[in-house]
């Protein structure tokens, strides 16, 4: 099953100048019913597992920490029955140590004010200001901040609602990480109608994945007096004045967390639609010019590129700072025609020239690649090396002698049968792997026919690991844009993989007991586990030549080792592999789509 989204349709409301993604054009009468009908299930069985409202009570009565959290609420013009659920599901919280401010940007519909003071009126945790002037929302939100004295703030938006458990679930988390700044959560999009559709299952912090989408989104909390550090929402972003905030306030905080459950309904209402060019004239600008801030205050050196027809999804070009020499390391045996043209694709189309390639040759027996050797060798001189190394067939100790006899900076680990289309390929890889944060970096690998290959490795997925979206069409977005964005995956596969020397060196190289299967895994775990971000590349496209049915265990021998690869890999990882922090645990670990998952969530 394939979630909502094949083609970007936007929903703005006035006042609030929010923007909703949607993937199919009809989604406001939910016309997917197969998609629709799943969720519904979804939302049956998961319903089943949760705790009960009671046991939630009991829990709250035993929290030693009950901060008080502000739900800042802008309002502008909103019809009475949407405000109502709106303010009704604050009102509603399970957790009640909340207060409601509430900011009217002075709406000329005359049922605002009723309803704002009956509700003020009622109950004395919801404080009410008036502004005099319409300033729209980033103003709004900062008149609703100086209402604010909780610890925390949560935002809200004048037509949406809370699940009953949204703030119990933050206080939650708060109770066992008492230094947690910044906390969402999952959500999902609610009809007029009151059905539940489209939900959106996050991965936990994914720095790189912020910087090209404003993924994070709703529900969010953060602690106020970083909110308060950076100057509340900023003018002249409305927007994505949301995501401005979140790139502000997250430079100053690594203390980030991802509840991996749907906490807010964002309502889509017919009336308020508006072109997906008309989103991209302001929301998508906003954003553009909130992350180019963000370049310039993080001292990056970097441009922001629009991805055509994904509106609000962005790429981060770093440049590859330094010029650094980049070592290309290719195992091979035989196969003249097959690294010939990897070869060829190298040298006539990357325009980024300091590399050299080294053919780490692995025993070959056939005079058609030693006349190959010497052809490139000729042509190339000190970029082409060969050396030969003729041992019983083991990736890992193949490459790791690659590393050892290479003189650059980075490390670009490559298969024999990849195909380079894409001539700025190294120069985006390499920008990427100077930066200090990141360890390996990935890309986008296609088969012959233009299907995805490989675009990020989640873990668990048939209980190691598999390839995000496989099969998916090039030009297909994935879910939530995720084949469109730059993003953070736990592993890349060393098909393609560029890295740091020096790290690959400090986490030891590749497991060499690991001799075919998961070793590129292992490899990416033991990066993530020191601290580093491995990240992967859409714009960087490559084909790989690998089979479709190839990597099939079909003998005695074959299948002993997998199965102790496989056994190897749960013994060292196996809770990492198991929660995947990189991929949402609602989410199936049995396809690679991004499809809905029924495994339970602790």
């Amino acid at each position: 099953m394939l979630p909502l989204m094949k083609k970007t349709f936007v929903l703005v409301k006035s006042g609030n100048l929010k923007s909703l993604w949607f993937k199919a054009k009809r989604v406001l009468e939910v016309d997917n019913s197969s998609i629709s009908m799943n969720y519904h299930k979804w939302l049956e069985i998961r319903t089943g597992m949760d705790k009960t409202k009671t046991q939630k009570l009991d829990d709250l009565s035993t929290f030693g920490y009950l901060p008080l959290i502000s739900i800042i609420l802008p309002v502008y013009n909103v019809e009475e029955e949407w405000l109502r659920k709106c303010i009704d599901s604050v009102r509603n919280q399970l957790y009640a140590n909340w207060e409601l401010c509430i900011s009217d940007d002075a709406s000329t519909k005359k049922h605002i004010k009723r309803v704002l003071d009956e509700y003020k009126n009622m109950d004395s945790r919801i404080k009410v200001i008036y502004r005099s002037e319409n300033g729209h929302i980033s103003r709004s939100s900062n008149t609703a901040l100086t209402l604010a004295t909780g610890e925390f703030i949560g935002l809200l938006d004048h037509d949406d609602e809370l699940t009953e458990d949204a703030l119990y679930e933050n206080v939650l988390l708060m109770n066992n990480i008492h230094n947690a700044d910044v906390i969402y959560s999952d959500e999902d999009k609610i009809t007029i109608q009151g059905e539940r559709f489209a939900p959106f299952f996050k991965p936990d912090w994914s720095p790189d994945l912020l910087t090209s989408q404003m993924y994070t989104c709703h529900f969010t909390i953060y602690r106020k007096s970083l909110v308060d550090k950076v100057g509340g929402f900023r003018t002249g972003y409305e927007g994505s004045q949301d995501y401005d905030l979140m790139l502000r306030v997250t430079e100053l905080t690594r203390s980030i967390h991802h509840i991996p459950k749907i906490l807010y309904h964002w309502r889509a209402i017919p009336s308020s639609t508006a072109s997906s060019g008309s989103s991209k004239s302001y929301t998508h600008l906003a954003g553009l010019k909130a992350l180019e801030d963000a370049v310039v205050r993080r001292k990056w050196l970097a441009t922001v590129e629009s991805i055509e027809d994904h509106p609000n999804v962005y790429h981060l070009k770093f440049e590859p700072k330094g010029n650094p020499k980049v070592s290309i390391i290719i195992p091979t045996r035989n196969m003249a025609t097959i690294l010939s043209n990897c070869l060829e694709s190298i040298f006539l189309k990357t325009e980024y020239q300091n590399f050299e390639v080294i053919v780490i040759d692995n025993g070959s027996t056939e005079q058609a690649i030693f006349d190959l050797y010497d052809y490139w060798g000729q042509k190339e001189g000190h970029r082409f090396k060969t050396y030969q190394y003729d041992i019983p067939f083991n990736y890992s100790k193949i490459n790791n002698y690659g590393a050892e006899v290479a003189s650059g900076e980075l490390l670009l680990l490559l298969n024999n049968d990849i195909e380079v289309i894409s001539n700025n390929w190294l120069d985006d890889m390499v920008g990427q792997a100077i930066r200090p944060e990141i360890g390996a970096v990935g890309a986008c690998l296609y088969y012959p026919d233009f299907t995805i290959q490989h675009a990020g490795v989640i873990l668990g997925i048939g209980g190691i690991a598999g390839h995000s979206h496989k099969y998916f069409s090039s030009d297909d977005g994935g879910y939530y844009s995720r084949l469109k964005a730059i993003t953070n995956y736990a592993a890349v596969t060393a098909a393609c993989l560029m890295i740091r020397k020096d790290v690959f060196m400090e986490v030891g190289g590749l497991e060499e007991q690991l001799e075919v299967a998961f070793n590129d895994v292992d490899f990416c775990l033991k990066v993530y586990s020191k601290g580093y971000y491995n990240v992967w590349l859409p714009q960087v496209k490559l084909i790989h030549y690998e089979s479709k049915s190839r990597g099939q265990e079909d003998t005695p021998e074959k299948k002993e080792r997998f199965r102790k690869e496989i056994e190897w890999m749960k013994n060292r990882w196996g809770d990492l592999l198991d929660n995947d922090p990189f991929y949402n645990p609602n989410l199936s670990k049995t396809t690679e789509d991004f499809s809905l998952g029924l495994q339970r969530i602790n």
